[in-house]
């Protein structure tokens, strides 16, 4: 796994995360019949985690897919 996130968006991922996992948890609490606070913990569980390892699959992917579309640039402008 290559890191593909810098120190300053892992800190900020790993802030908000923990921020809205802390407010997610502190509802479910008081109403644990709520689907939606489950939801939302887990997403800021995964920010911390991306936070953490400075890996976003996302981003991942982002930097896949315009690779494979400056290749194909690549080919239309010099066909050998």
């Amino acid at each position: 796994m290559k890191v593909n996130i810098g120190i300053g968006n892992a800190l900020i991922r790993i802030t908000c995360g923990l921020t809205l996992l802390a407010w997610a948890t502190a509802k479910m609490v008081k109403r644990p019949w709520r689907d939606s606070y489950l939801m939302v913990a887990m997403l800021a569980a995964m920010k911390v985690a991306e936070g953490i390892t400075r890996f976003c699959p996302l981003t991942a992917i982002f930097e896949k897919y315009q690779q494979a579309e400056e290749k194909q640039e690549e080919a239309i402008a010099n066909p050998t």
